[in-house]
C-alpha cells in the first residue's frame, strides 16, 4: 500500500490491555495542517474536547492514540492527563507539545495509566516506519481485523497519496458513526480547506453507517496533510480541491463499509439504498433507520427476507418525522430481488421451492424461500429501497444481529478488571465460559491441524481479494496461521483491480511482477512469514507457449513446464513462494498467463493435498443456492449444461484437470469474507465449495 509521504507509524504493547497491543504513533516529519471530524454526544472524552479546542490548526506534527481506555467521563483529571501526555511525547520526540494531538478509545470512566504510555514512548518512537499495519493493530478494541485504506491523488505530473487506519466495531451509531479514523495526505492544503472537506467528506461515508445505535464519547476522524507532495497549497475552491475531496469522500465511504462489516458479532455487511425521497437528508435518515433496525437486522441475519419489517421500519419513521412519504407504494428489493411493489410479491408462508414468477411483470422473477435465502448467506446483502416520493437518493450501511452482538456486550465489562494504575485486565476463566464449548472448540481445531500438518496447499488469489487492503491482511494473517501450524502454502496471484485497467501487454507484465508481487510478498513479511516472489522469467520458472487464441494485440501465453526444482528448493528451505503468472517463450519474451491455469499446474507440480481458489462470490451455486460439495464429474456435467459458467467454469475445468493429476481436494471460496481460508479449512462447516475426484 503507498505511505504518504513524510509520515511513519508505530504500534506496540504498553500495558494498558492485559496482552494485545494497545498504544499507536502517527509522526510527520514537517508541520502538517490538522483537522477533525468529532462526535456530537454531549459526554466526549477528554481527548475529543482537547482536540475540540485546537482545531484546525497548521503546526501539528504527530498523534498519540491508546486503545484499552477511553480517558471518558474522568473530569478534570482525565483533560490534565492528555495534555501530561502530549507534553511527554513532545519531549520524546524532540517537539513542542501544541504540535502533539491525542486520541483514545476502550473502557468508559477509568483514568489512563499514564506512567505506562510515557514508560513506552522511547520504544514506540524507536519502532517508527512508513508501514500502517502495526499503528492500525494497536488502535483496535473488539475489532476483528485491522482497517486500512489509500488513494492516489495526481494534480499536473505529481501524484499526492492519501493514506488512513481506522478502528470501530461497536457503539457505532450517525451523525458521526463511532470509529477512530487517521488519515494522512502528504498533499499541501490549508487548515481551514482540509476542515471544510474533511466535515463534508463524513457525509456518504461515516455518518451513513450504524451497527447498533449506540453513539461513543470518542468518535474522531482525525486528518494531516505536511504537504511533502509540493503542489501549491489548496486554499481556495477548485478543480484540484474537487479531486482532493473526491478521492477523500470515497476512502472514508470505503472505511465505513469496512467498519460495518467488523460489527460486533456481525456475520454480514447490511447496504440500504433509498431512492425516491423528498429530500436528500430523508432519503439518508430512512436508510440509517432501516439498517439500524434490531428487527431488520436479525432478519438479515436469520437470511430471512422480511420486507415487512423493512417498510414498518420506513413507516415509524416517517411517521414520527413527518415525512411526506407513503411507504405502502413503495418498491423493495432484497439482493436483486423485488420481494414488494405497492403489494406483496414475497409470501414468507411460502414453503421452500422453485423460481415463483412476477405476475407483474416488473424486475426479476422472485424465488422461493430456497433461492433468496441462499443469496442472502452472502457475506453483503443489499436491501433497496424506491419511495416514489422525490427524487432524491442516499445510503445506509450496517450488520446484522446476531448471537454474538450479545455475547460480546453482556460480556464486555464484566471481563475486564480494572487495576490500581488505570489499565484493565481481562477475567477470562472457565465460569464466563462453558467449559464444554471450550473442550469442544480446541479438539475440533487439534483435529483439523493435525490432519493438515505437513500439507502443500495452493492459494489462488482472484481480483476480489487483491482488490482490498483489509482482505489482503486477512489472508497474509492466514497464511501465518497455516505456516504456524505446519502447513505449506504456495501463493499465486493474478492482476490487482488496478492492473487490470493497464491497456497494453507490458504494463500488465510489469504490474503482475513488480507492484502486485511486490505488495504481496512485502505484506507477507512483514506479517512474520518468509515469502519471495517468483514468475516466468526467474530460471525459466513458467515455461509457456502462445495460446492459440492468442493475438497480436492481446498475447496469452499456457503453461508447458514448470521449473519445479526451482520451486521445491524454495519450499525446502521454508519460504512461502508467490507466484507471477508471467510465462517466459522459447524466443526469450514473457507472455502473462491465465492464473487459474498457472494455479493448476503448480499444485500439480507441488504435488500439493490442495487447490483454493479465492474469488467473489460464495462458490459454485445452482439456482442461488450454494453446492457445498462435488465431484468431478458433476462438475463437469454442470459446466457443459451452462449452470456453471464464465471465471467460475473455468475455475472448474482448471480444478477438474489438478484433480484427475492427483491434488486431492480443490476449494472455491469467497474471499470476501475475512479469514476464509481458516474457516473453509478448520471447521465442520466450512464456507465454499469443496470438489473432489469421482
Amino acid at each position: 500500500m503507498p505511505i504518504a509521504r513524510g509520515f511513519t507509524f508505530s504500534g506496540l504493547h504498553s500495558g494498558i490491555k492485559p496482552f494485545k497491543k494497545d498504544l499507536a504513533l502517527i509522526v510527520s516529519d514537517r508541520p502538517c495542517s490538522a483537522a477533525a471530524a468529532l462526535t456530537i454526544n454531549a459526554a466526549k472524552a477528554a481527548p475529543v474536547l482537547d482536540c475540540e479546542k485546537r482545531l484546525p490548526a497548521a503546526d501539528v506534527r504527530a498523534v498519540v492514540i491508546n486503545s484499552g481506555n477511553a480517558n471518558a467521563l474522568t473530569g478534570p483529571e482525565g483533560l490534565a492527563d492528555v495534555a501530561e501526555l502530549c507534553a511527554a511525547a513532545a519531549r520524546a520526540l524532540e517537539l513542542q507539545p501544541a504540535q502533539v494531538l491525542m486520541s483514545s478509545t476502550g473502557v468508559i470512566g477509568q483514568r489512563l495509566p499514564k506512567q505506562k504510555i510515557i514508560d513506552a514512548l522511547p520504544r514506540l518512537k524507536g519502532q517508527l516506519k512508513a508501514a500502517v499495519e502495526s499503528a492500525a493493530e494497536a488502535i483496535l478494541t473488539t475489532d476483528t481485523q485491522i482497517k486500512v485504506a489509500s488513494r492516489s491523488v495526481r494534480f499536473a505530473r505529481k501524484e499526492g497519496r492519501i493514506t488512513a487506519i481506522c478502528k470501530g466495531s461497536g457503539m457505532i451509531a450517525p451523525q458521526l458513526a463511532s470509529t477512530l479514523a487517521f488519515i494522512c495526505t502528504d498533499i499541501a492544503i490549508s487548515p481551514a480547506m482540509l476542515q471544510r472537506v474533511l466535515v463534508s467528506a463524513m457525509d456518504g461515508s461515516f455518518n451513513n453507517l450504524t451497527v447498533d445505535n449506540d453513539m461513543s464519547t470518542n468518535d474522531m476522524v482525525l486528518a494531516l496533510a505536511n504537504g511533502a507532495l509540493g503542489n501549491p497549497e489548496l486554499t481556495e475552491p477548485g478543480p484540484d480541491l474537487e479531486v482532493f475531496a473526491t478521492a477523500l469522500q470515497s476512502l472514508c465511504a470505503e472505511l465505513a463499509k469496512e467498519v460495518a462489516r467488523d460489527g460486533e458479532g456481525a456475520t454480514k455487511l447490511l447496504e440500504v439504498r433509498v431512492a425516491g425521497a423528498p429530500t436528500k437528508a430523508i432519503a439518508t435518515d430512512l436508510a440509517r433507520s432501516v439498517a439500524g433496525s434490531t428487527l431488520v437486522k436479525a432478519a438479515i441475519f436469520g437470511a430471512d427476507p422480511n420486507w415487512g419489517r423493512i417498510l414498518a421500519t420506513v413507516g415509524a419513521r416517517c411517521g414520527s418525522q413527518r415525512y411526506a412519504v407513503d411507504p405502502a407504494g413503495a418498491r423493495v428489493t432484497v439482493q436483486g430481488v423485488c420481494v414488494y411493489d405497492a403489494r406483496p410479491l414475497f409470501d414468507p408462508r411460502e414453503p421452500p421451492g422453485p423460481m415463483v414468477a412476477n405476475d407483474a411483470n416488473e424486475g426479476p422473477s422472485v424465488p422461493g424461500h430456497k433461492g433468496l435465502r441462499a443469496r442472502m448467506r452472502a457475506p453483503e446483502v443489499l436491501v433497496e429501497l424506491d419511495l416514489r416520493a422525490g427524487a432524491e437518493a442516499s445510503v445506509g450501511w450496517g450488520c446484522d444481529l446476531s448471537y454474538d452482538y450479545v455475547k460480546i456486550n453482556a460480556d464486555y465489562t464484566s471481563l475486564l478488571v480494572p487495576t490500581q494504575d488505570g489499565s484493565v485486565a481481562k477475567d477470562d476463566r472457565l465460569t464466563n465460559y462453558s467449559p464444554k464449548f471450550k473442550v469442544n472448540l480446541v479438539t475440533e481445531a487439534l483435529t483439523y491441524i493435525s490432519r493438515f500438518a505437513g500439507k502443500r496447499v495452493v492459494l489462488k488469489l482472484g481480483r476480489q481479494a487483491m482488490g482490498k487492503d483489509s482482505l489482503r491482511a486477512s489472508i497474509a494473517q492466514d497464511v501465518s496461521l497455516l505456516r504456524a501450524v505446519g502447513m505449506v502454502p504456495i501463493i499465486v496471484h493474478g492482476e490487482s483491480p488496478e492492473g487490470a485497467s493497464k491497456g497494453d501487454t507490458r504494463s500488465r507484465e510489469m504490474v503482475l511482477n513488480g507492484q502486485t508481487n511486490t505488495e504481496l510478498v512485502t505484506l507477507l513479511n512483514r506479517s512474520g512469514t518468509h515469502a519471495i516472489g517468483l514468475s516466468g522469467m526467474d530460471a525459466s520458472f513458467l515455461k509457456a507457449t502462445l495460446a492459440k487464441d492468442s493475438s497480436v494485440e492481446a498475447p496469452r501465453g499456457e503453461v508447458t513446464s514448470i521449473n519445479d526444482e526451482l520451486l521445491e528448493l524454495f519450499l525446502q528451505r521454508n519460504y512461502v513462494p508467490v507466484i507471477s503468472p508471467v510465462g517466459f517463450l522459447e524466443d526469450g519474451t514473457t507472455v502473462p498467463l491465465e492464473p487459474d491455469q498457472v494455479a493448476s499446474e503448480i499444485a500439480v507440480a507441488a504435488k500439493a493435498s490442495k487447490l483454493v481458489y479465492l474469488v467473489g462470490v460464495p462458490g459454485f451455486t445452482e439456482d442461488d443456492a450454494l453446492l457445498g460439495q462435488l465431484t468431478t464429474s458433476t462438475l463437469a456435467a454442470k459446466i457443459a449444461a451452462g449452470i456453471v459458467k464464465g471465471n467460475l467454469a473455468r475455475k472448474g475445468r482448471c480444478a477438474v484437470t489438478a484433480l484427475e493429476r492427483g491434488v486431492e481436494r480443490v476449494h472455491v471460496i469467497d474471499s470476501r469474507t475475512p479469514h476464509s481460508i481458516i474457516a473453509e479449512f478448520f471447521t465442520d462447516q466450512g464456507i465454499g465449495s469443496l470438489v473432489t475426484l469421482g
